[in-house]
């Protein structure tokens, strides 16, 4: 049972958008891997961005910066 996780920054990800995600990570292992679409799990987890750093930088720093 393949298992996903998929971290992004919680900056208003749709509906719409966690759906075609999880959609196409499936896919995904359907294609290469041959998993069963059945038994895969895909989780999305959204990430404050005073929690996710990048370059010694939280990611709220950065946007205010203009990165």
């Amino acid at each position: 049972m393949p298992f996903v996780n998929i971290k992004i920054t919680k900056e208003g990800a749709t509906p719409e958008q966690k759906a075609q995600l999880i959609a196409g990570a499936t896919q995904l292992l359907v294609d290469v891997l041959g998993k069963n679409p059945a038994t895969t799990v895909v989780v999305i987890e959204e990430v404050e961005t005073d929690n996710w750093g990048v370059g010694g930088e939280s990611i709220t720093f950065r946007r205010k910066a203009g990165r």
